[in-house]
């Protein structure tokens, strides 16, 4: 049995993102989605176990000595990281799995999967990317320049990334994700497996 493939996706605030995911998944179920551990308290509408665990900040220091996380980070005073063995356990099963998370948090997982492929998700053009934010209504101007100013920075480090997926309609960015992922089970690394029994048929 041929291995999982590994699908870090990224993108800024108001790019849509989240959206995709969840028109992604209503197509493609079978493909495992990366749960985090954080330790920030649940908030009103959080499910456990649906994109968050959360643990306690003991618990994560523990998995941060041990190496249980391919990527983490302290964000005012709360950790966030994804943990490895989830990920490993889908690959080893030869099922895809979605890690979403920042473009620190995907360089740290290239440095330890180098086999993973990552997915920009990018805005039409910038001035979209604030009439999306705008669009919520539910943000300062000042959260919003904020925002803004942190989508500029991520933007620029697209160029890290193996694929830039641009959602200017959902249902072809989702379609563009789902090609992505379905045409990597083809790349060289993940047909290994089925090369070698070949061979080794071969010589008995």
């Amino acid at each position: 049995m041929n291995k999982g493939g590994v699908f870090i996706i990224s993108g800024p605030s108001g790019s849509g993102k989240d959206t995709l995911l969840v028109e992604y998944f209503k197509k493609r179920p079978e493909t495992a989605f990366s749960i985090s551990s954080i330790t920030r308290d649940m908030r009103v509408g959080e499910v456990e176990g649906e994109k968050y665990n959360f643990i306690s900040k003991e618990k994560f220091e523990q998995m941060i000595k041990e190496d249980k996380l391919l990527e983490y980070n302290n964000f005012v005073g709360n950790y966030y990281g994804t943990p490895r063995e989830p990920v490993e356990k889908a690959v080893e099963c030869g099922r895809d799995i979605i890690i979403e998370v920042d473009v620190n948090g995907a360089a740290q997982i290239r440095e330890k999967l180098p086999e993973a492929l990552s997915i920009f998700i990018m805005p039409p053009s910038f001035e979209e990317l604030r009439r999306r934010l705008c669009g919520r209504g539910t943000e300062t101007e000042e959260v919003i320049e904020a925002r803004m100013a942190s989508a500029l920075g991520e933007i620029k480090r697209a160029t890290e990334y193996d694929y830039i997926v641009v959602n200017d309609d959902i249902s072809v960015a989702v379609d563009d994700i789902i090609s992505i992922i379905s045409s990597s089970k083809y790349l060289l690394g993940r047909q290994k497996t089925i090369i070698d029994e070949v061979l080794k048929n071969a010589k008995s």
